[in-house]
This record gives C-alpha cells, sequence and structure tokens, in this order.
C-alpha cells in the first residue's frame, strides 16, 4: 500500500484498515513461529503498511484534519 493510497482514504477508513492489518500481524506471527509462513516477507510488508497509516493518521492528528 501506497502512502499516496493511504492520505486519500477517510479517517473511518483507515482506523479500520490499521485494524485489519493488525489482526493479519497477529496470524502471521502464529504462523511464523508454528513454520507455517510461507512468505516471510509478507511480514515486513503488513508492518510497513501498519507503519505507513499510523504515520498518515499522526500527521491528520497533529495538523487537526478530520477528513
Amino acid at each position: 500500500m501506497k502512502a499516496r493510497d493511504i492520505r486519500e482514504r477517510s479517517q473511518d477508513e483507515l482506523e479500520k484498515e490499521l485494524g485489519e492489518l493488525k489482526s493479519e500481524l497477529f496470524k502471521l506471527r502464529f504462523q511464523h513461529a508454528t513454520n507455517q509462513l510461507e512468505n516471510p516477507m509478507k511480514l515486513k510488508d503488513v508492518k510497513r503498511s501498519i507503519a505507513r497509516i499510523k504515520t498518515v493518521l499522526r500527521e491528520r492528528e497533529l495538523k487537526g484534519i478530520k477528513v
């Protein structure tokens, strides 16, 4: 997910997406711990997406924007 795409979404959509990504990360970590994860790079991608969403949410919070 690109930062440009994230910035176009509304606050509610971002919060919903963040929850889904956190859930997915939990599942991926569990699979990784039990050696069932086929693509370990997926962990990295999900973590980056979470960080991007959190960054955009924080930027909006500092600016006082509720889009």
